[in-house]
């Protein structure tokens, strides 16, 4: 794909022309399927790498047509690297960063439609050219009253489209993830729930304001100034963030002083939400990032918020920060809680899962044992994928286990981890600790 993705004139709003694509995109993969096989019979050797990147582009180029939730969910797809092959990962993560933009036409018209004028009507100037395109929406840059201004412009039909797009995604992802159906249920009804969210750009700017004032003391943390009375459903304006995002950074080979700064910002920006406002950016793909000239992490979209019940947090949490582990009777108490155990497993499961489970837990906890972590390591990252890879092939782990919270901490935590390796960073873990608990009281059905 080249740098500059093609404009799109038009993206299928209803619910006929968005089902067509997925049509059309299955008779692709069965073609490749089909081609696939056929070169199988003279190579038996061949694995299924061309295969997987063939299948990777088709169905890219569709999600990125039809843009919103069905995109969405290849870019959270991309993040959670040991799901998909690699091909997926390499051709999906363009989401993260840049999908085909929509015309000046269309922009104009969704102005029209929220604020009735034109953006030449609102602000002093308009670039009707995007600056960057990804998955629910576009931004472009404008100057009001000598102040340089983001634009974020959401895709017509994405709001309205969500429910109707997941269900023609499910077949996709269930083929992709090897899930059970159950856990697919579970893990699209969540990322649902989060994309209507994700949609609504008004309950986005209170949050932006709400969040960016309660990290405003965060260290070496930037966030733009919001607008509400520029921004509606649907659009969203903010001040101009100057800076890089982590690809284009980390081309200019920084120092290590200086990626240990950004990194620690990072994981002080993601504990404090999660330790002390009990709600998360749950959203951590490199696009919502940018680094300033002076150095500092600015953070550019709060879309995507998770908010950790009582319930939830104190037992996962106390978990990973105590020795809490080393007390059977209690790591046992708490597993049934987040539904990790269930009431009917006999004690032979029960047995099996907490072992599993312990072994999960200690290595999503190794960066709290001490002090400071390197991320740079790799070993910690080979053990962590390698275990993630072993319990998706085992068939115990096929049916659903798990609050459902889960799948969105989860996801922002080795999110988290992911960009700190990219950065390969070294920072200080005790910033922000959790609040705990050592005894549990688990209802007996």
């Amino acid at each position: 794909m080249s740098d500059t993705p093609k404009e799109q004139n038009s993206i299928p709003t209803s619910k006929v022309q968005r089902s067509g694509k997925f049509v059309k995109t299955g008779f692709k993969i069965g073609g490749n399927y089909i081609k696939h096989y056929s070169k199988k019979l003279f190579n038996p050797e061949l694995d299924k790498s061309e295969l997987n990147e063939d299948n990777a582009a088709d169905i890219y180029e569709s999600l990125s047509e039809l843009k919103g939730s069905a995109l969405k969910v290849a870019q959270m797809l991309s993040m959670d690297k040991n799901l998909l092959p690699q091909a997926y990962v390499d051709k999906f993560s363009q989401s993260q960063y840049n999908a085909p933009p929509l015309s000046g036409p269309l922009i104009i018209q969704s102005f029209k439609k929220y604020f009735g004028k034109t953006p030449e009507q609102i602000y002093n100037k308009f670039n009707l050219k995007s600056t960057n395109a990804a998955s629910i929406g576009q931004v472009h840059s404008a100057e009001l009253n000598g102040k340089k201004l983001a634009v974020k412009i959401q895709y017509p039909g994405v709001g309205d489209s969500i429910s109707s797009d997941l269900k023609l995604v499910k077949p996709f992802a269930f083929r992709l993830l090897g899930m059970s159906e159950k856990e697919l249920d579970v893990y699209m009804r969540e990322v649902e729930e989060r994309l209507l969210e994700e949609t609504d750009y008004e309950l986005e700017i209170r949050r932006s304001i709400e969040f960016s004032n309660a990290c405003a003391n965060l260290n070496n943390i930037v966030f733009p100034t919001y607008y509400p009375e520029l921004s509606s459903k649907r659009i969203i304006t903010m001040d101009w963030l100057e800076g890089q995002h982590l690809k284009e950074f980390l081309a200019t080979n920084p120092s290590q002083e200086l990626r240990n700064t950004i990194g620690q910002a990072l994981w002080d920006f993601y504990n404090f939400q999660q330790h002390e406002l009990r709600a998360v950016h749950a959203d951590p793909h490199p696009g919502n990032f940018m680094i300033t000239p002076d150095g500092k992490l600015g953070v550019i979209d709060f879309g995507c918020i998770k908010e950790m019940p009582e319930d939830f947090y104190a037992p996962f949490f106390s978990l990973t920060s105590t020795n809490l582990l080393d007390n059977k009777e209690e790591t046992i108490k708490a597993f049934r809680l987040l539904e990790m155990i269930h009431p009917n497993d006999t004690p032979v499961q029960v047995e099996f899962y907490y072992g599993m489970y312990k072994q999960m837990i200690k290595l999503f906890a190794m960066p709290y044992i001490d002090s400071t972590f390197d991320f740079g390591e790799t070993k910690f990252f080979d053990e962590l994928y390698g275990f993630g890879e072993k319990i998706s092939k085992m068939p115990e782990f096929k049916q659903a286990r798990g609050v459902k919270h889960f799948i969105y901490v989860n996801r922002t935590n080795f999110g988290l981890y992911n960009i700190l390796h990219e950065l390969k960073a070294k920072v200080k873990t005790d910033t922000y600790k959790p609040h705990v608990t050592m005894q549990f009281t688990v209802d007996t059905l």
